[in-house]
Formats: C-alpha cells, structure tokens, sequence
C-alpha cells in the first residue's frame, strides 16, 4: 500500500512540534514569499470579504490548529471529470474574463488530483486512493505569507510529520482564504516532502468540500462564490 502512496503523494505537488510562540512566528514570517499568481474566489461566508480576497495586514494573522480542518473531505475533482461541476463554469463565464472551456481547463488543472478523500481527527491526517490509505500524525510548523502579482495576498498554514505512514507526506499546506482560528467549509492543499518547494506550487490546488455533500450541493455551494 505504501509503494502505490509513494508513487503518486510525492508526485502530486498540493494546500497546523507545537504551535509556535508568539516571537517564533514572527521570526517565520519576517520575508514573505513572492508569487506571480493569484488563486483567489470572489465570495465570503460571513466573514471579512477584503480578507477573503486576499486584502488584510499581517497583524490580522493569528496561528491555527487542525482542529479548524477537522473531518472527512472529499475531492471535487471527479465532480469536474463528470460534468456537474460544468454549470459552475458557465456561471463564471458569463461574469469573467474567460470562457466555460477556458475555465474548466483551468480548474481541471488545479483541482487535479489521485487523492479522493482525506479523514483529519486529532492531529492524524489519512489520505486515501480508493480503499487504500496512508496517515501520519502532524504538528503545527507555523505559516507563510505569500504575495501576488495583483497584490493581493494568501497564507498557508503549514504541518510537518512526526510519526505515521512512510508514505505519507512530511509537510501539508492548508489554504482556505482564512487567516486566523475558523472551521473550514472548504480547503485547497499541497503536500510533499519539500516545504520550500511546495510555496513554489500555485497552478495545482487540490480541493476538498465535506463528504456528506453530493456533488450537486458543492456545485451550488460553488455558485453562491
């Protein structure tokens, strides 16, 4: 089970040791990361939209624990392979720049992923291909800031391994347009063995919405973005 993980968790570039101080954090975050890109959704569910979009100064940022991920999530990319999530695209086109092909292109890229489920309880994260799955345990390694091209900016919380599955990935990137303690409805993820390596990833961002949701429900969720 562990060869078949191997293969495609180090292959794949995806988006909370103990939470760090106060000063540790800001010594973390002294240089943020520069991006030429911005994965951004236009919409808000209660909370502050300027955050949302990426808009809000650094003393806005405060630490966050896995528990703010905590549950069983499920993948939306077979939902594009399948086609329901192809009203969501039409939407976008008739409000963006680009047209329903062109957006799909875009998101199949960036929601592309072998990953079908992923089970978060406690500090335990199990990946899942099918039946098969890896797990590791996973502590908070801090967060970093990263700056786009439009200058809007985005944070990743970032968890290192400490135990669990050979396979399993050493680091997980979580990004959720939130920057302080809140329970994600969505999330997009990037893991690997690298850290450095994977704030360089920001064209593939698979994305996972709640289990107990049909793909109809995420579609419509998409929508209300």
């Amino acid at each position: 089970m562990q060869k078949v993980f191997s293969k495609y968790l180090t292959a794949l570039s995806i988006s909370s040791v103990l939470l760090l101080s106060g000063q540790a954090l800001a010594e973390t975050n002294k240089a943020p990361a520069t991006k030429q890109h911005s994965h951004t959704h236009d919409h808000s569910h209660g909370h502050d939209k300027n955050v949302y979009k990426g808009y809000f100064k650094d003393s806005q940022i405060q630490a966050r624990t896995l528990s703010d991920w905590k549950g069983d999530w499920q993948s939306v990319y077979p939902y594009l392979t399948n086609g329901t999530l192809d009203e969501v695209f039409a939407h976008k086109a008739e409000h963006g720049d680009k047209s329903a092909k062109e957006y799909r292109e875009y998101y199949e890229v960036g929601y592309r992923t072998d990953v079908s489920r992923i089970v978060i309880d406690g500090d335990k994260v199990s990946f899942y291909k099918g039946s098969d799955a890896v797990s590791g345990r996973y502590v908070s390694d801090g967060f970093e800031i990263l700056t786009y091209a439009k200058g809007n900016r985005g944070v990743r919380f970032i968890f290192k391994k400490i135990d669990g599955d050979k396979a399993a990935p050493q680091y997980l990137q979580f990004s959720d347009h939130r920057i302080a303690p809140e329970k994600a409805d969505h999330f997009h993820l990037y893991w690997g063995d690298d850290r450095k390596a994977l704030l360089d990833e920001i064209t593939n961002w698979p994305t996972y919405y709640g289990s107990s949701l049909t793909g109809k429900e995420i579609a419509n969720e998409m929508l209300q973005h």
